[in-house]
């Protein structure tokens, strides 16, 4: 079978520990019936991680009795919203298909010549709950995931929300994730699973260089994602620092210091979001979206 080529769109937001009880009983979603699955999940990589270098994640995934296979390339955007082009094809065994992989684009030059060589380098393990939300006339998927990401002996916590168009305007993205933000302590996050577990087994956690509001804000946001998987204090400093410089840009406009004043204040100790952080991120991101390479 031939793997499809579409465009993945998606919001990801982090969630501080109450953050899934609390957008469980979000109103909205309170009138909607959930799917409940437990995935697994294997990313495969060279011995020297060609595929992390770049920025390319290949997955199998088993969800009941069946078995997906999955590639994703580097995505585009910012403050937790990616746009990514994505091939998903069903397998009949937990099996690697690499005659499928050497088809798509990304391994017609030297990366398929690596094919040979990839083997399973970490894993993640969560139960999945699902909401089909209809939103300004756009379908909308949103997804709860709990669970842990394996790799290189390091484990880290998955308490995650991610926002993903099926049909209709991205636009309807932010508006659904800000409504939610009035209610559920969350954050942006720019980690893919796949770059957070590359991270636990390297113990290396590099931040990306600033210089303007979209790069600070990046730089922020990536910084609580490694906090979060390192439980080192040098990135939470990171995030606070690079909120700071964030807020002082000349280059931001009165409301857009505001709302990053308003993160800097509420990040506390613990580097977790409360609702006055996410209302803020928000609103931020949103207006900084599409400027930034992700991992």
């Amino acid at each position: 079978m031939k793997p499809s080529e579409p465009t993945e769109i998606e919001l990801k937001l982090a969630l501080a520990p109450e953050g899934p009880v609390a957008l469980r009983q979000y109103p909205l979603l309170q009138t909607l019936t959930p799917s409940r699955q437990t995935l697994t999940n294997t990313y495969y990589d060279t011995p020297g991680g060609a595929l992390d270098q770049a920025r390319i994640a290949v997955r199998l995934r088993q969800v009941d009795d069946q078995v997906l296979q999955t590639v994703k390339t580097a995505g585009h955007g910012g403050g937790g919203f990616s746009q990514r082009h994505e091939w998903e094809w069903p397998l009949t065994t937990r099996h690697l298909d690499t005659q499928g992989l050497a088809e798509l684009p990304p391994f017609q030059g030297a990366l398929g010549e690596a094919i040979p060589t990839l083997q399973p380098q970490l894993s993640t393990d969560f139960e999945r709950w699902s909401w089909q939300v209809m939103w300004q006339d756009s379908h909308i998927e949103l997804a709860l995931d709990e669970g842990r990401i394996h790799s290189g002996g390091h484990q880290a916590i998955i308490c995650e929300a991610e926002l993903e168009l099926k049909h209709g305007a991205p636009e309807a993205l932010w508006s659904l994730a800000q409504a939610i933000a009035e209610r559920v302590p969350l954050r942006p996050s720019d980690t893919s699973k796949a770059a957070r577990g590359n991270a636990l087994a390297a113990q290396q956690w590099p931040l990306p260089d600033a210089d303007s509001p979209a790069q600070w804000m990046h730089r922020a946001t990536l910084a609580l994602d490694a906090y979060h998987d390192s439980h080192r204090a040098e990135h939470l400093a990171a995030a606070q620092e690079a909120l700071a410089m964030l807020a002082a840009d000349p280059m931001l406009t009165d409301q857009a210091r505001d709302d990053a004043n308003a993160m800097r204040d509420a990040l506390g100790s613990t580097g977790q979001p409360s609702v006055t952080y996410a209302k803020a991120a928000l609103a931020l991101a949103h207006r900084m979206a599409h400027q930034t390479a992700l991992r």
